[in-house]
């Protein structure tokens, strides 16, 4: 029997263990604490006078107990898998195949996205970290500028559930779907001193900071990558064709015609390396996302 929520939170999480995705223990742990403390709060205004005790008994058979809940998050996990994860990998390839092959891969297509249009996240996540950060954090000045600290703080963890999201769809890399609870009885002071002293507040903060130079690095990168396997790959017709220099051997030079086979060969080829380059990225960015935003 379980005394209190918290109680039955590690007992949750103990049911869980180390094999269950991190992710999915934070959604299971946030979906049984709103459930159970938003009815033992309803609960509780109906009998003041009872023990926490005495009125959890009857929600947790309602609910389930650590077991039950931990067998049913278990089996629904395959099932609630970011889509990449659940697509069938091909039989085994030659070293050609596996090269080229990675243009028909739907990760590396997710993985390649993200990485071009990071610096979307970068300029609308990093820069809210980074100016409405150093704004509200000059106002801890003055008593006033307590709860809008506080509120910046709180809107990192929104901002934190919308870029997993993104990061789960295109990325394939399983993060949290549900928000962190925050129970209603502490008030303003209560809730401020839970979030400066929550460690997960500020692995976010960091998280949005280097978010803000890597999404650029990123978009940069690999679009000048995808640009220059494009263009090489289309010397000849960009050349003969349509009369467009592609400058390799100074301005408004072209090349010569024995060397745009070899360029065609070589964007050919960057073409699929920079596709294997994302996954690479998108695997790094994703681990690092997931040790950043997920709770342990």
């Amino acid at each position: 029997m379980c005394k209190n929520v918290s109680e039955y939170l590690a007992k949750l999480k103990k049911e869980l263990g180390q094999s269950v995705d991190r992710a999915l223990i934070q959604d299971a742990l946030s979906d049984a604490e709103t459930h159970l403390r938003n009815a033992l709060d309803e609960e509780l205004s109906k009998n003041p006078d009872a023990s926490e005790a005495m009125l959890l008994s009857p929600l947790i058979e309602k609910y389930g107990t650590p077991n039950e809940v931990a067998s049913a998050y278990r089996t629904m996990e395959p099932h609630i898998s970011p889509a990449p994860a659940r697509i069938s990998r091909p039989g085994k390839r030659s070293l050609l195949g596996k090269f080229f092959g990675v243009l028909t891969e739907s990760g590396a297509w997710g993985a390649f996205v993200y990485l071009v249009f990071a610096f979307i996240p970068a300029v609308i996540f990093g820069g809210w970290a980074l100016f409405a950060g150093l704004v509200s954090a000059s106002m801890l000045v003055f008593i006033i500028g307590l709860p809008f600290f506080g509120g910046y703080l709180l809107s990192l963890r929104g901002i934190a559930l919308l870029e997993g999201r993104i990061i789960e769809a295109l990325l394939g890399v399983r993060m949290p779907q549900r928000p962190q609870f925050f129970q209603k009885s502490p008030g303003w002071w209560g809730k401020f001193k839970a979030l400066v002293k929550d460690p997960y507040s500020w692995k976010a903060l960091v998280y949005f900071v280097l978010l803000f130079p890597l999404g650029f690095i990123y978009s940069a990168f690999f679009s000048l990558l995808f640009a220059l396997s494009l263009s090489f790959a289309l010397s000849p017709v960009l050349e003969l064709v349509f009369r467009i220099p592609l400058d390799l051997a100074g301005d408004n030079v072209f090349t010569p015609l024995w060397l745009l086979p070899f360029v065609c060969l070589g964007g050919l080829l960057l073409l699929p390396l920079t596709f294997h380059l994302a996954k690479l990225f998108g695997r790094l960015h994703g681990r690092f996302a997931k040790s950043m935003l997920v709770r342990k």
